[in-house]
């Protein structure tokens, strides 16, 4: 199994937007929105879980017109709430 973390940190107050836009996605699979408790401030996680590799590549290309275009009206202006962000690829050992 792979998890895939997109780690954002987002400007001072705008934490909890940026979350709830990411909950609103309603991706397919398995995913969950995280906030910081106890770590750097303001971190936003958008976290994934896909079988392997390939699964996740199969889901960033099976984004169809329709879809992404959906996708970015939801989204309109998230650049606007984080400074910085990274994606962490993880494999869980079994």
């Amino acid at each position: 199994m792979i998890i895939i973390r997109e780690i954002f940190i987002a400007k001072p107050g705008k934490a909890s937007t940026l979350a709830k836009m990411f909950k609103g996605m309603k991706m397919k699979g398995n995913f969950r929105v995280l906030t910081d408790f106890v770590s750097d401030f303001n971190q936003v996680i958008l976290e994934t879980e896909f079988k392997d590799l390939a699964e996740f590549e199969a889901r960033m290309k099976s984004y169809t017109a329709d879809e992404e275009k959906q996708w970015k009206e939801k989204m309109k202006g998230y650049h606007d709430l984080y400074l910085t962000g990274r994606r962490e690829v993880l494999r869980v050992f079994e």
